[in-house]
């Protein structure tokens, strides 16, 4: 008499005595059943009004739903419990990915028509519709970041240096205090203070691209001495007490051993402080302000910046209005690139920069 045990699970040997052992679904199952919620979710939203949402929202339940319930059956609770749990992370990704994927979508498709040369080496000088370009904001720019960033640098790197290497008491816990406030005050803040120093300094007609540096400067070195912290923290103390222990001074510890070790991870520090604050408008909307024509003296005179020449752009147009929609969202994909670029500069800095372990 033979008995069917295809549904039952097997016995299967170990040190340790008989395990169970469930069946497996096939490789591509839970994805199927997943799709089939989803197709069965977009009916039951044409049933009931058709729209995105819900056709989402009953697509994600239904397809959930039937892999776990069908891993159930079938692997029992332990996998399709992490079955559930696989497809709520999944799911939280895709819904994280939407916004991302339409943003780069909508910016690509409306920016790429005036991505052309003219766009890159003319100014807006004497320009009241078509044509023109941001040649003057990519310098104003790049200029305003490269003065914030040498005033920056220095400042977070020595303070960070001095939180983990010399620091106690009361006066490292009240820096590192005052580190996490500025680390969280609005950009806008920053740029009144920028606006209020430089007033009572040189008077109220005074507007120079120097002013905007101050103003990214003070929202980049919490971020650069946050993350010069946390890296220098990483560097082992056996290097150190290695060094001291052929009488090397501190201050020649920290820069031969300590900081050649780390310099990876400052390296993609400071560059990511720089990404952090090369998109930022409401700062340099009240410090530098914009001109149509080409300064590149940051010491002297108003400065165009792409975040503020893509806001005038967008808010300001005049006659010719898709003209200055076009080079408001011109403006935004570059400002895009621009932060790509510096996020893939700090990943090839902390890829070639590390110390290398091997032999």
């Amino acid at each position: 008499m033979s008995t069917d045990t295809r549904s039952e699970p097997r016995l299967a040997a170990s040190p340790e005595g008989p395990v169970r052992s469930h069946r497996r679904l096939p490789r591509f199952a839970p994805l199927g059943l997943y799709l089939a919620g989803i197709a069965l979710g977009a009916g039951l939203s044409a049933l009931t009004g058709f729209s995105v949402t819900s056709t989402v929202v009953y697509g994600v339940i239904l397809g959930t739903a039937a892999v776990y319930l069908t891993s159930r059956t079938v692997e029992g609770s332990r996998k399709g419990t992490d079955r559930l749990v696989t497809c709520l992370v999944t799911t939280a990704f895709g819904i994280a990915m939407i916004p991302l994927v339409s943003l780069v979508y909508t910016v690509l498709d409306k920016g790429l028509a005036r991505l052309d040369g003219d766009f890159f080496s003319n100014s807006m000088y004497r320009v009241v519709g078509e044509g023109g370009g941001a040649y003057h904001a990519i310098l104003g720019t790049l200029i305003i970041t490269l003065v914030a960033t040498v005033i920056s640098v220095p400042i977070g790197l020595f303070t960070a240096i001095y939180l983990v290497e010399y620091g106690t008491g009361r006066l490292k816990r009240a820096i590192t205090f005052f580190v996490d406030v500025m680390t969280g005050i609005p950009s806008i803040v920053a740029g009144l203070f920028a606006f209020a120093l430089f007033t009572l300094l040189f008077g109220n007609d005074f507007r120079a691209g120097i002013m905007g540096a101050v103003a990214l400067s003070v929202l980049m070195i919490p971020v650069v001495v946050r993350s010069s912290e946390e890296v220098l923290k990483l560097v082992p103390n056996e290097l150190r007490e290695a060094s001291y222990a052929l009488g090397v001074p501190k201050w020649r510890t920290v820069v031969k051993v300590v900081l050649p070790t780390a310099i990876a991870g400052l390296g993609t520090g400071v560059t990511l402080s720089v990404a952090r604050v090369v998109g930022e408008t409401a700062p340099l909307l009240i410090t530098v302000g914009l001109i149509t024509g080409t300064n590149l003296n940051p010491f002297d005179g108003r400065m165009a910046t792409l975040p503020v020449f893509a806001f005038y752009q967008l808010t300001q147009p005049g006659t010719a209005t898709q003209a200055f929609l076009d080079r408001a969202w011109t403006a935004a994909l570059v400002l895009i690139i621009f932060v790509m670029a510096l996020n893939i500069l700090a990943r090839l800095i902390s890829r070639f920069f590390a110390p290398k372990t091997g032999r």
